[in-house]
């Protein structure tokens, strides 16, 4: 069904209802209209990194996890398998009359905000710091939920619309300033290439305002939407941010002026009760019948377009439910995972030899923690395989696993009646028994996620510093004083300060919030049955970097990320290593692809990432540092050399002065190649080798 029949339909129908049938199809529980054979429905679903808060369903590494990837590819299937569960839900249940909350087809994913702050909490939702490759996932995600068939498969939802990654406990009432240039550089692009490139069905506004006018009816940022940019689908508030509008922003006095202003601007569908005074407003005069059926109007476009209005009928109708969670979905997880980890550091202690590591202890609070697998926005798994798990089947019948919790995840101790740090002599003694020791450390949803979802209410989900608890802290040094052969892995969803450990420890993995197969995947890469490949698609610092950082609430992109921070850090964007030695050898450019000669020079199978960069050599108004311009994930064997092609960013060899308009700059640029960025940082960690090109771009 082309828009164009779906909007023939949805006037039709709309034409039909009463104005008050109107106002309740803009509200997120829409009720049925039994007359029209309209039957009700819950718009909000989430799908994140797999079905949310709606029963079983196959889990997914958490967003950043699969951002590490750097593979649109494999990001595309994942998120076209997260679709068919949802109608295979939805087969099953609407066929039972059951049309509840996170029951629907309209997906309130992706988050494609930028991860400008490493404090932020909700910051691991999304995928990571730079625009391009937020971009690049964010397509890639929308093309698999809402697939390529006549009807859309589910419709996806880019948010938060726009300029918004923290404070999470001010975000009710913070105003966020951007100039010109961080919008069209920075917290735009992603958004306009959903719309543009992807066709995304719906867009989320905001909670906060950005430079001064509330997100959800922001002028500025509906003009760039609906005009600059022609989005045809909806546009649906975050949830009870409308209320945000008269009750913290204060610059409404009342949820009828909120009504008035967030219709007027265009926002179709109020997630939240304040919609309840649509009626209110018309008859004050505040609104007309025409601003409440437009927005109708959008709506059951979108539900026409869905193929659940009517008779119609879809080409997914015959998904059985079977299909969730289903062994191949398992799988996809698995490989996902495996993708996912990002090997941060390996004196070559890994991969370990079942046959010669010996006794293995497995410590840390987050070693068998099932919560740190899963992130937030999760669903239901019907297996969990933690860290612990998967190294025991593997090691099962050939070494002695010794097990402790070592400490709690943030609390001084494990029992409420025991002495602080009453797990510390039990994870020593399993140390100094043991021949090779894996610490698992970090974070879960509990310590960094959003506002009023987490146990962390001190600070509303975000993080005070970059550092593990103090109990970890003290874990750490007391297992590596032991002085056996350790391998730290990281559970966590954005930058922690592991110098102590990348110091002291003979490896260390991050591993994010890996999903229910997570477990499974890590222990494979420590026994080296497959090699690690993922990449930071966030900057790690050392906490200290705080103080030379911008205040949390400074939304300028001076110091932030690795495009514009200067400074030294812990693990650069884009690195990671592998077992396998693969190098660079060639490298050509016509400023619309560049082609890359690879040789895996080592004796390791290996997945790797090619990373090309760009830097405007001359202009003012390039960032300090190159920006990313094309990737691409390549796999290859021991001794195997390739050529391959890369398309590069069709913004890569322009600059955003001032005004926020794009232009050629100087027109003198440098493409760098390799499989990191281009810092001395990068090469002094991985050693590995850049080759760069000089491109010369017309600027007439």
């Amino acid at each position: 069904m082309t828009r164009e029949e779906a909007v023939k339909k949805a006037e039709e129908l709309v034409s039909l209802m009463t104005t008050e049938e109107k106002a309740g199809q803009l509200l997120f529980n829409a009720p049925a209209i039994e007359r029209l054979g309209v039957p009700e429905y819950n718009w909000w679903n989430e799908a994140l990194h797999g079905l949310a808060r709606g029963g079983t369903a196959t889990v997914f590494p958490q967003a950043i996890g699969m951002a590490a990837m750097f593979d649109d590819e494999q990001l595309e299937k994942t998120a076209d398998v997260i679709a068919t569960e949802a109608r295979a839900k939805y087969n099953a249940y609407s066929a039972l009359g059951d049309r509840d909350i996170y029951h629907g087809l309209t997906m309130w994913s992706p988050n494609i905000n930028i991860f400008r702050d490493p404090r932020w909490g909700r910051g691991h939702e999304t995928y990571g710091e730079d625009p391009y490759l937020t971009a690049r996932l964010g397509k890639a995600f929308v093309k698999g939920l809402q697939g390529n068939g006549e009807h859309l498969k589910t419709a996806a939802c880019a948010k938060h619309f726009a300029v918004h990654s923290g404070p999470e406990e001010l975000r009710h009432s913070f105003n966020a300033i951007a100039s010109e240039k961080d919008l069209a550089e920075t917290y735009l692009p992603a958004f306009q290439a959903l719309v543009e490139e992807a066709d995304i069905e719906s867009v989320m506004g905001a909670y906060n305002r950005t430079n001064y006018e509330p997100c959800c009816a922001n002028s500025y940022l509906m003009n760039k939407l609906r005009g600059e940019w022609n989005f045809r689908g909806h546009f649906v508030s975050d949830c009870w941010a409308l209320n945000d509008f008269h009750e913290h922003h204060r610059i409404t006095g009342c949820p009828v002026e909120t009504v008035a202003l967030a219709l007027k601007a265009g926002c179709d569908l109020n997630c939240g009760g304040t919609y309840e005074f649509i009626m209110q407003a018309l008859e004050e005069g505040k609104i007309t019948g025409e601003d409440i059926t437009k927005c109708a109007v959008r709506l059951m476009t979108t539900r026409f377009l869905l193929g659940i209005l009517g008779d119609e009928k879809t080409e997914y109708d015959s998904i059985p439910y079977t299909v969730v969670e289903c062994e191949e979905h398992r799988e996809l997880a698995h490989q996902d995972a495996l993708k996912s980890c990002v090997l941060l550091k390996n004196s070559g202690i890994l991969p370990l030899n079942k046959e010669t590591c010996g006794t293995i202890a497995v410590i840390g609070p987050n070693a068998d923690n099932r919560t740190a697998l899963i992130g937030n926005y999760h669903g239901t798994s019907s297996r969990y395989i933690t860290v612990l798990e998967g190294i025991q089947d593997i090691a099962a019948g050939t070494n002695r696993i010794l097990y402790s919790q070592g400490c709690a995840l943030s609390e001084d101790r494990v029992e409420p009646l025991a002495k602080p740090n009453d797990r510390i002599a039990e994870a020593v003694t399993a140390a100094k028994y043991a021949d090779t020791v894996i610490l698992v450390l970090g974070l879960d949803e509990t310590l960094e996620g959003e506002e009023g979802d987490t146990g962390n209410s001190y600070f509303s989900g975000d993080k005070k510093d970059l550092l593990l608890p103090e109990q970890q802290r003290i874990l750490m040094e007391k297992v590596l004083d032991a002085g056996k052969p350790t391998v730290v892995i990281l559970m966590a969803g954005s930058s922690i300060d592991m110098t102590y450990a990348q110091e002291n420890a003979g490896a260390v993995m991050l591993a994010w919030y890996p999903g229910a197969e997570g477990g499974r995947a890590v222990a494979e890469l420590l026994f080296g049955m497959e090699s690690p490949s993922g990449k930071l698609p966030v900057t790690f610092y050392r906490n200290s970097a705080l103080s030379e950082m911008p205040d949390f609430t400074d939304y300028s992109m001076k110091g932030r990320t690795y495009r514009y921070y200067t400074g030294e850090p812990l693990y650069p964007f884009g690195y990671g290593l592998t077992y396998g030695k693969c190098v660079v050898k060639d490298l050509k450019t016509d400023g619309q692809k560049a082609v890359v000669t690879v040789k895996n020079t080592g004796n390791c199978d290996t997945g790797e990432v090619i990373e090309i960069y760009a830097k405007d050599d001359d202009s003012a108004y390039a960032p300090p540092n190159p920006v990313l311009c094309g990737f691409k994930r390549i796999r290859l064997a021991a001794g195997e050399e390739a050529d391959f092609s890369l398309e590069l960013d069709k913004n890569a060899f322009t600059v955003v002065d001032d005004a926020g308009s794009r232009t050629p700059g100087s027109g003198n640029f440098t493409v760098y190649a390799g499989f990191g960025a281009p810092d001395q940082r990068t090469a002094e960690l991985s050693g590995q080798n850049i080759l760069t090109a000089k491109f010369k771009k017309k600027t007439e």
